[in-house]
């Protein structure tokens, strides 16, 4: 079984960064991409970034490309995703996720599912 723990969330004012950290532990060999999902008040959960474990390849959601990037530390088991220039509409909380197949699209099929951590951006 894998257990994720993100870190690292808070408040920040917009156009500041901040970067946030996922630690994956348990049975994390069968990996095949690392994924960050979030969901603000009232609305759904949606797509953030998404990391494949053993090459790297980075996906991004429109909302983000250019000022978020994904990447992680295969010695550590952790995931980072750093913010840059954040909007108040980037405030939700942020999951961080794993799946373990390479089938279908990298936004669907998670199997495991951190807490989540709380980033609010003031205006």
């Amino acid at each position: 079984q894998m257990q994720l723990v993100e870190s690292g969330g808070g408040l920040v004012q917009a156009g500041n960064s901040l970067r946030i950290s996922c630690a994956a532990s348990g049975r994390t060999s069968s990996t095949y991409v690392m994924g960050w999902f979030r969901q603000a008040p009232g609305k759904e959960r949606e797509f953030v970034a998404a990391i494949t474990w053993s090459r790297g390849t980075t996906f991004y959601a429109g909302s983000v490309k250019g000022r978020f990037t994904i990447s992680r530390d295969n010695t550590k088991n952790t995931v980072y995703l750093q913010m840059n220039s954040l909007k108040p509409e980037d405030t939700a909380v942020y999951y961080c996720a794993a799946k373990k197949s390479s089938l279908g699209l990298v936004t669907l099929g998670y199997d495991t599912w951190g807490q989540g951590a709380q980033v609010t951006v003031s205006a």
